[in-house]
């Protein structure tokens, strides 16, 4: 009988998801603000962060968001942390009229498979409580051995932001158990209590490729049965993920964002795409967003733009991005005219 990882290497090795993409940037974001570290006072921590990226964005109540940014303070072991930000209005931000933000450590290394960071966090409002997708990056038993592995973590907040539960997804198959060596880049579709449809990016057979499946959020379980190949790396890909949380369009149509790394200069750049609500793709657009500027192709990591928060405000897309893995930019478009942008494939 084949071993699970085994079974997910064939499902992958037959993804014909290819094709559906073309090289072309048709970068249709405008640029309405740029945060850098020294744009935060952190509150609760005496450092002052040397980058601040990869944020979520999350709605709370009379048009104010909250940003979660990415924050690391010191280069030696480059440990990331997550924070919060005070209630900002939205229309500020993407007016660019947002300079100087509180924002508090809510989230830390507390376990051995998150000890070397807490990363690229999507959060999700669900009752009194905020789920938050993050990468666990550290070190996990596997038998006698710890090996170094990237996890796809989630905690769970109260509204006042205290951490209640953490912990890591192992996917699961008639009761076999598998942590891959790296699983990221993770967004929820329908969650109905303890059940969700996600999206997410495990490295099966050195592949990585976008997939979707269901999840067991009490037992942080992805039943295997259910993971399929959603979206494959093109052929001047290194890879491909999912870059964002996904926005509810309609009953069962989910935007999401996406990012492929180009292997020629190993840019990241972005996409849209639509799902329905268990994950299957509708509709795929070529790149959308791209740096294109000094202060996003110039930074820790040149030429990215990576994550994570993605919301609809009247009529625009806003994206909250981390650029060149130090600063922030905040991007918006107009809803209409992005959507004109993707091709539908079902």
């Amino acid at each position: 009988m084949l071993k699970l990882e085994e079974k997910l290497k064939r499902r992958a090795a037959r993804c014909a998801l290819k094709n559906l993409r073309r090289k072309d940037v048709d970068d249709v974001f405008e640029r309405s603000l740029y945060l850098f570290p020294q744009n935060f006072r952190v509150v609760n921590y005496p450092r002052e962060p040397v980058a601040s990226f990869n944020p979520a964005i999350v709605f709370c109540e009379n048009e104010e968001v909250h940003i979660l940014p990415r924050l690391i303070f010191e280069y030696y072991t480059y440990v990331s942390s997550i924070g919060i930000t005070k209630k900002v209005p939205i229309q500020k931000l993407i007016e660019g009229k947002i300079r100087n933000l509180d924002v508090q450590v809510v989230l830390h290394p507390t376990f051995l498979w998150e000890i070397l960071g807490c990363e690229d966090p999507r959060t999700q409002i669900v009752g009194e409580q905020m789920l938050m997708l993050y990468t666990g990056k550290g070190l996990v038993q596997e038998g006698k051995r710890k090996e170094r592995k990237d996890v796809l973590a989630l905690a769970n907040l109260d509204t006042s932001f205290n951490v209640k539960r953490k912990g890591f997804f192992k996917i699961t198959w008639d009761g076999e158990e598998f942590t891959p060596p790296s699983n990221k880049d993770a967004a929820f579709l329908k969650i109905c209590k303890d059940r969700a449809s996600m999206l997410v990016r495990p490295e099966i057979g050195g592949k990585r490729i976008c997939w979707r499946c269901e999840a067991s959020l009490s037992n942080l379980t992805l039943d295997g049965k259910t993971l399929e190949p959603v979206m494959a790396n093109e052929p001047w890909e290194e890879k491909v993920g999912w870059s964002t949380n996904a926005v509810k369009l309609s009953s069962n149509e989910y935007l999401v964002g996406w990012h492929g790394v180009l292997k020629e200069e190993e840019s990241y750049k972005n996409g849209l795409a639509i799902v329905d609500e268990e994950g299957a793709l509708l509709a795929v657009s070529d790149y959308l967003l791209s740096p294109k500027n000094l202060p996003e192709m110039y930074g820790d990591k040149p030429l990215t733009i990576f994550g994570c928060g993605l919301i609809i405000y009247k009529e625009y897309l806003v994206w909250v991005g981390g650029i060149s893995d130090y600063g922030i930019a905040v991007f918006k478009a107009d809803l209409e005219k992005v959507l004109e942008k993707v091709r539908w494939i079902r």
